[in-house]
């Protein structure tokens, strides 16, 4: 699909475009959502479900226990819409960008085979991987990493983002929430390299999403607790990120 035929696509398209070109970061609210992926409720709610299969990260820096996730990428060309997993292999941050848990290989829980069949999923990736080509004018190859998170409140408190205010060392970020259980904060602030705050939400409703520009910004996430202490919290998450191919 060419730039001008993504752009003429429906009106929320156009508008992630633009903010991400001018700003730098975007929310897409999930009543949107269907202009961007076609999102039906069915195929929602078996989506969702993917993420009680998640396992427990064990390469936290804070020692913390909250944190369950797996871990997939994929190569993407945009005007076919080819999309493709790669071998299962480490996740790795340069610990500059990640201070916390960077400089290792993470060897995580591979993304599950019924997950990966998720047309949903592919959908949603070939989707946002339109929108990141119009906004750089066209980059066609993309490495798409791809990390469904479920974050938990309980006897600690649940972070979503532990290292603090960071960048992922990528070209742009994507965070989708897929299902908030029983919880209070987790608001989601994205900041200019001066530090000028450009953008801050809270993601409420399933299918809410926010882009960003690594590149140019760095975001942070207030940590999540339990509303009723006698019932299971959680913040589940798809962050999807995106990195030009030069392959």
């Amino acid at each position: 699909m060419s730039v001008i035929a993504v752009l003429s696509a429906a009106p929320a398209v156009a508008a992630a475009v633009r903010a991400l070109t001018n700003e730098g970061c975007h929310v897409v609210p999930a009543q949107q959502l269907s202009q961007l992926i076609g999102v039906e409720g069915c195929r929602w709610a078996r989506f969702a479900r993917h993420w009680e299969e998640l396992t427990l990260d064990r390469f936290m820096g804070d020692g913390g226990t909250y944190r369950l996730r797996r871990y997939g990428e994929y190569r993407l060309v945009v005007q076919s819409g080819e999309l493709v997993l790669s071998p299962h292999g480490p996740f790795v941050q340069q610990r500059e960008v990640n201070p916390l848990n960077g400089g290792v290989e993470r060897h995580l829980d591979p993304l599950t085979t019924d997950f990966t069949g998720e047309p949903l999923l592919r959908d949603l990736l070939v989707s946002l991987g339109r929108i990141f080509a119009a906004t750089t004018d066209g980059t066609d190859r993309w490495r798409v990493k791809v990390h469904p998170f479920r974050i938990s409140a309980g006897h600690e408190v649940g972070l979503p983002t532990p290292e603090g205010r960071h960048r992922d060392g990528v070209t742009f970020i994507a965070s989708l929430l897929i299902d908030r259980q029983n919880i209070g904060g987790g608001e989601s602030t994205v900041y200019d390299h001066d530090g000028r705050t450009l953008l801050t939400t809270s993601l409420t409703e399933p299918g809410d999403l926010l882009l960003g520009d690594d590149r140019r910004t760095l975001h942070s996430v207030t940590p999540v607790h339990r509303r009723d202490a006698t019932a299971a919290a959680h913040r589940d998450v798809l962050v999807m990120a995106y990195t030009v191919c030069d392959e």
